[in-house]
C-alpha cells in the first residue's frame, strides 16, 4: 500500500492533558502516552519553574503570547495552573492588551488550528461543519466576525484571539473546563481592504457581506449549534453592529452580547462603588460619556436600569446622561441621522446650540462622572482632568477604551491633575502610582470580572435564556464582591488575583436572578440556601491542580484500584 494514504487510520493521539509529566508512570501507560514525554515524574512547581523560565526569555510581548498558545496546547492542565497562580501577570498576555496584537497579525503567527472557522461558502451546511468539532460536549462558545476587534476595526478571521482568549479566561476565572468551550469565528468577508489584498491573510477575500446576508446565515448557526449542543450557551462578541442578533436572540437562546451586555455590567458594579464615595446623591448625578458606539449604549443603559433602582424615573435617569461622538454632543436638531442606537440618549434640551468638541461638552455639563469608550488615546487632556477636579470632590472618570494605546487618560495623569481625588477605573491595566507617600492601585474595569461568571451561572442553572436581571444581578453581585481591605483601601473592584472567588459571587448572583425569572431548569439547587449554594458551585468548577489527582484515580479505578505507579499496567508500554 502506498505511503500517505487516507486508508491509513491512526489511533487518536492522547488528549493534551495525557502529556502533564506530573503523571505517574502508570497512568501514561494507560493513556498511552507513555514514552512520549521524558520519564521523570515531576512536581507543578518544577513545572512551573520551568515554564516561567521560559516565558521570562521571550523578549517581546506576541513571543510570551505565542508561548502560552503552544502551552495551551500541549498541556491544557499546565496552562491553567499557571494562569490560575499567576493571573494579575499573565492575564494581559492572554487577553487584552497582547491579544489585540495577536489579532492585528493573527495571519502572519498562525500555528495551529485553536478554534472552529465558518465561512458564508458554507450557509446551508454549517450543521456540517459543525459536527467536525471534536468534543461532543461543548457548553459554552465565543462567536465573532471579526467586524470590531477591540478598538482596531474590522479584522476579519483575524479576530480569532478574541474568542480563543475570552474562553481560556472563561476556565481560568470562571472554572469552566476548557473541553466543553468552543472559539467560533465566523469569515463573513471583511472590509479591511489591506487584509484582502494580504498574500498571507488566512480568510475569503470578499467584501463584508450584507446586514440581510448575515441574519440568515446567524439564524443557520444558532439553530445549528442548540441542535449539535442542546442548552450552549452562546456568547456573541466584537461585532461591528451587535444591537440586531441581540434583540433577535435573546429572549430565544441561551446568549448574551459581551461588549454589550458584559461591559455594561462590570461598569455599573464599579459605577455602584463610586457613587458610594463621591457623596453625590444619585438624582444629581452628570455623566459625560464619551463616544456613542453600541458598547457606551450598553454602559449607559446598565447605569440607567441602576439610576432606577435607586429612586428616579426612568426619564429622570435617561437625562442624567449627555452622549458625545465625533461630531459632538448627540442632539435632537444636531441636523444628521442619528443611529438607531444613539436616540433613547439623544438630548432634546440644548436649546437649539451644538457642542461639537468634547471640552465644550465638559465645560458645558460640569459632570460628577466622566466616562470614555470611543478609542481616542488621551482625549481627556491635562484640561479636562482639571477641571473635573474643580467641580468634584471626588471626579470619577473612567477611561474604559481598550488596549492602553487607546485609553482616553491613563491612572498617573488622572491622579496628578486631580490632586490625588479621583475614583479611577480604566478598561486596560495601569501600574500603581506614588502619591504622597502610598502607593495607589487604580481600578480596573475588566469584563472578566463578569462573563465568566455570567457564563458559569447560565451552565449551572441550565437557564433556557440570559434575562437582562441576570445580566444586573452580575454587576450587583461583583459589586458586593470586595472584601473588607479592599472596601477599606478604596477599591472599586476586587483584587484580580480572588477573580475565582468573584466568579462564584457572581455566577450565584445570576443563578438566584435566573431561579426568580423562571428560566432555570436545574431542579436540583430549587431550594438550596446560600452556603449550600456556594459550596456546590465551587464543586462544578474545574480546578487544573486537581487534575491529575482525577486522572490517576479514574486510571486506578479502571485497573480495577490497582497501582498506577511505576510497575503498573506493563502491557500498556
Amino acid at each position: 500500500m502506498a505511503t500517505g494514504s487516507l486508508s491509513q487510520t491512526q489511533p487518536p493521539a492522547p488528549a493534551t492533558g495525557s502529556y502533564d509529566t506530573t503523571l505517574s508512570t502508570g497512568a501514561r501507560k494507560y493513556l498511552k502516552a507513555y514514552g512520549l514525554t521524558p520519564p521523570a515524574v515531576e512536581s507543578y512547581e518544577t513545572q512551573a519553574k520551568r515554564c516561567l523560565a521560559q516565558l521570562e526569555s521571550k523578549t517581546t510581548s506576541i513571543d510570551k503570547y505565542l508561548y502560552l498558545s503552544g502551552l495551551r496546547n500541549a498541556n491544557v492542565h499546565l496552562f491553567y495552573r499557571l494562569a490560575v497562580d499567576h493571573m494579575k501577570a499573565l492575564t494581559p498576555l492572554i487577553y487584552t492588551p497582547v491579544v489585540g496584537e495577536a489579532c492585528l497579525k493573527w495571519s502572519q503567527i498562525y500555528l495551529q488550528p485553536e478554534g472552529l472557522y465558518l465561512s458564508f461558502a458554507d450557509k446551508g451546511h454549517i450543521s456540517s461543519v459543525l459536527h467536525n468539532w471534536p468534543q461532543n460536549n461543548v457548553e459554552i462558545t465565543v462567536v465573532t466576525d471579526g467586524s470590531r476587534i477591540l478598538g482596531l476595526g474590522d479584522l476579519g478571521i483575524n479576530g480569532m484571539g478574541i474568542p480563543v482568549g475570552k474562553l481560556a479566561l472563561y476556565s481560568a476565572c470562571g472554572g469552566i473546563r476548557p473541553d466543553v468551550t468552543l472559539p467560533l469565528t465566523l469569515d463573513l468577508g471583511t472590509g479591511n481592504k489591506a487584509f484582502r489584498d494580504d498574500p498571507l491573510y488566512m480568510g475569503s477575500r470578499r467584501e463584508k457581506v450584507s446586514p440581510e446576508e448575515e441574519a440568515e446565515f446567524l439564524d443557520e448557526l444558532m439553530e445549528a449549534l442548540v441542535e449539535r449542543w442542546p442548552g450552549i450557551v452562546i456568547q456573541y462578541e466584537d461585532f461591528k453592529n451587535p444591537f440586531p442578533s441581540l434583540e433577535r436572540y435573546q429572549g430565544k437562546y441561551t446568549m448574551f452580547n459581551d461588549d454589550i451586555q458584559g461591559t455594561g455590567a462590570v461598569i455599573l458594579a464599579g459605577i455602584i462603588n463610586a457613587v458610594k464615595r463621591n457623596g453625590v446623591a444619585i438624582k444629581d448625578q452628570r455623566v459625560v460619556l464619551m463616544g456613542a458606539g453600541s458598547a457606551a449604549v450598553g454602559v449607559a443603559k446598565q447605569i440607567v436600569q441602576f439610576f432606577i433602582q435607586e429612586g428616579l424615573s426612568e426619564d429622570e435617569a435617561r437625562q442624567c446622561f449627555w452622549l458625545v461622538d465625533t461630531k459632538g454632543m448627540v442632539t435632537n436638531d444636531r441636523g444628521d441621522k442619528l443611529a438607531d442606537h444613539k436616540t433613547y440618549f439623544s438630548r432634546k434640551d440644548n436649546e437649539g446650540k451644538q457642542y461639537k468638541t468634547l471640552s465644550e461638552v465638559v465645560e458645558y455639563v460640569k459632570p460628577t462622572i466622566l466616562m470614555g469608550l470611543c478609542t481616542i488615546g488621551g482625549i481627556f487632556d491635562a484640561e479636562i482632568l482639571k477641571r473635573m477636579g474643580q467641580w468634584n470632590k471626588y471626579p470619577i472618570i473612567f477611561p474604559l477604551s481598550n488596549p492602553s494605546d487607546n485609553s482616553e487618560c491613563n491612572f498617573e495623569d488622572a491622579m496628578k491633575y486631580t490632586e490625588g481625588r479621583v475614583l479611577f477605573a480604566s478598561g486596560s491595566p495601569f501600574d500603581s502610582v506614588e502619591f504622597e507617600g502610598k502607593s495607589i492601585t487604580p481600578g480596573q474595569g475588566n469584563n472578566m470580572y463578569v462573563f465568566p461568571g455570567i457564563g458559569l451561572g447560565s451552565i449551572l442553572s441550565k437557564a433556557t435564556t440570559v434575562t437582562q436581571s441576570m445580566i444586573y444581578a452580575s454587576a450587583t453581585s461583583l459589586s458586593t464582591s470586595l472584601n473588607k481591605q479592599e472596601v477599606s483601601d478604596g477599591w472599586l473592584y476586587p483584587e484580580l488575583g480572588r477573580i475565582r472567588d468573584v466568579s462564584v459571587v457572581v455566577a450565584m448572583g445570576v443563578i438566584r436572578a435566573a431561579q426568580e425569572a423562571g428560566v432555570d431548569r436545574e431542579v436540583r439547587i430549587k431550594n438550596m440556601g446560600d452556603e449550600e449554594l456556594e459550596k456546590w458551585v465551587r464543586s462544578k468548577m474545574y480546578d487544573p491542580h486537581n487534575e491529575t489527582k482525577v486522572i490517576e484515580d479514574e486510571v486506578s479505578g479502571m485497573l480495577g484500584g490497582g497501582q498506577t505507579g511505576l510497575n503498573a499496567e506493563k502491557s500498556h508500554l
